[in-house]
């Protein structure tokens, strides 16, 4: 079956997570991605760890189904080669140090006229101009310049998020971004350009903190694992150690909680729970009532009756867990990929479409694919060898 992207080529300049987990979705859909990198050593992700069969697992989660040609894009000659490619591009995504594209040449500005139909999509930290376009962004910075840190950990201390959520939002914002300015061309035939910023991403994801501390109101305490302003919302213990997450949303699921789960009907006539924001004023009370109610109880026998209640809830998985999930092996949602150390396993994308099936493609080693790159723009054997000896490729 054709996929969406299909005959769509992406040119990136890209290294760690935003760029390349935005691009890895547009090949997803059937696009050609070339990733630039670095002679040498690449994309500075490969190097983060090695725990895939040797291999990064950033690196491996964020570049599937990409062809890898290596170019110094200082160099003249390397140039050409770049400017060849972008003749025959649909979009160019970069997320290199601020100003560094402008530099050379890559700007909207200047290839528009040239290639008027390019889309540009530009990712930074805090995006091209104001007071802190040039401060460097890492994950972690951003979710702390964004306030994330400031409702996420314990009371007494705040906690990063476990993954690379800052990443994650502006690649997915410029992921969509890409899509619709893809719409839009096929109306107009013009290119656009975008300026993903991850700091806007994120706050734009903080919009529920945000407005609950609006004109100076109390932002939401940080309170673990738990929800900060809804109660009982989060992990409590079994008794046989384990823990299970269990979420109440309104006054007819905190009933069923008290007669079917607790058995303690009596709790819906104490004046300290007779609303949401009542619980949350006494969780620490609450919290005593549920564990001890939990104590006598495995998590399955918990988790049973939560179902039977009918009241949300679920395990507390580790990555082993995840890998083995139940609901994942039964809707078939892995499948393998190839890398240059082996056959790895891969979820499929989550948007799953009756109409085609995604690209999965492998993982490519550092510059596996320059030489049939150069080879298809035009450059001979000895042509090839002449930039791989300068150090151009």
């Amino acid at each position: 079956m054709s996929r969406p992207l299909d005959g769509i080529t992406v040119i990136t300049l890209e290294h760690a997570i935003a760029a390349p987990f935005c691009t890895r979705q547009l090949a997803d859909l059937g696009a050609r991605v070339i990733k630039v990198e670095r002679p040498g050593t690449g994309d500075f992700a490969r190097g983060y760890d090695e725990r895939v069969q040797g291999m990064s697992s950033h690196f491996v989660w964020t570049n599937r189904s990409k062809e890898s040609l290596t170019l110094d894009v200082k160099n003249p000659e390397a140039k050409k080669v770049l400017a060849k490619l972008l003749e025959e591009a649909d979009v160019l995504v970069q997320n290199l140090a601020p100003g560094a594209a402008a530099r050379l040449g890559l700007s909207f500005e200047e290839l528009h006229p040239k290639h008027p139909g390019l889309i540009v999509c530009d990712i930074s930290g805090y995006g091209d101009d104001g007071p802190y376009r040039d401060k460097k962004a890492y994950d972690l910075l951003i979710q702390s310049e964004s306030g994330f840190l400031s409702v996420t950990g314990t009371k007494d201390e705040p906690a990063k998020a476990g993954c690379s959520i800052a990443d994650i939002s502006a690649g997915m914002y410029a992921y969509s971004s890409i899509l619709a300015a893809l719409v839009k061309r096929g109306k107009t035939g013009k290119g656009t350009r975008i300026d993903v910023s991850m700091l806007e991403s994120m706050v734009e994801w903080m919009g529920f903190p945000m407005y609950y501390a609006f004109e100076g109101a109390t932002p939401p305490p940080r309170a673990g694992a738990a929800h900060a302003t809804i109660y009982p919302y989060g992990p409590f213990p079994a008794g046989d150690g384990a823990s299970i997450m269990l979420g109440l949303q309104n006054e007819r699921e905190w009933a069923s909680f008290c007669k079917s789960v607790l058995q303690r009907p009596e709790l819906l006539e104490d004046e300290r729970f007779t609303s949401n924001s009542r619980r949350v004023e006494n969780r620490e009370a609450l919290r005593a009532i549920i564990v001890e109610s939990f104590a006598d109880l495995t998590a399955d026998q918990v988790l049973q009756r939560l179902d039977d209640a009918p009241i949300a809830n679920a395990r507390v998985n580790d990555m082993h867990d995840v890998w083995n999930h139940p609901q994942l092996k039964a809707r078939n949602r892995w499948t393998e990929i190839t890398t240059p150390s082996g056959t790895v396993p891969a979820l499929l994308p989550p948007g799953t479409s009756n109409d085609f099936t995604p690209r999965m493609d492998g993982v490519p080693g550092l510059g596996q694919h320059t030489e049939a790159i150069l080879q298809e723009l035009g450059w001979s054997p000895d042509a090839i060898a002449a930039l791989r000896s300068e150090g151009a490729i």
